[in-house]
């Protein structure tokens, strides 16, 4: 698992690898920009790889907020129009987004997420798939927080 989510990870551009913890790895663009991400790809019920092509991401962001952004992409299409809720225990937050993927809107609700996750043991993202289907992407939190914390120290140098 961490060397497939760390080879998608580095084929998708010029991206260097920072370290992998559970299931999440850190990557660092090459930049300029300097960006750096830690991210994570969904699991089945089975507890293996989703290999659909969705991934949950929390960049690190080199400016005076030090925010960090949350972004899920999609292991499926969306239907046009329908909510996106990313829930994390009893938490639930409101995404916006596109048919692939959604963030966070707003600053204060990446904050938020990024501080559930820390002490979640895991996180779902379910939206109404095209087609009219249910879809919750279903992702482990362990090993998150460290991987955030890793992406925002190799930015930050």
């Amino acid at each position: 698992m961490s060397a497939l989510l760390l080879a998608l990870a580095l084929l998708a551009g010029e991206r260097e690898a920072i370290g992998v913890w559970q299931r999440w790895g850190a990557i660092r663009d090459a930049g300029p920009p300097r960006r750096c991400f830690a991210l994570t790809r969904p699991v089945t019920a089975s507890g293996d790889t989703d290999t659909r092509g969705g991934f949950a991401s929390v960049a690190a962001r080199i400016d005076a907020s030090g925010r960090q952004a949350v972004f899920v992409r999609f292991s499926a299409e969306r239907e046009p129009g329908t909510p996106i809720t990313l829930a994390i225990g009893e938490r639930r937050f409101a995404l916006r987004g596109d048919s692939r993927g959604a963030r966070a809107p707003d600053a204060a609700t990446d904050r938020a997420i990024v501080a559930a996750m820390r002490g979640g043991r895991s996180m779902s993202v379910s939206v109404v798939a095209a087609g009219k289907r249910p879809l919750a992407d279903t992702y482990v939190l362990d090993g998150a927080a460290t991987a955030i914390d890793a992406a925002s120290l190799a930015c930050a140098r």
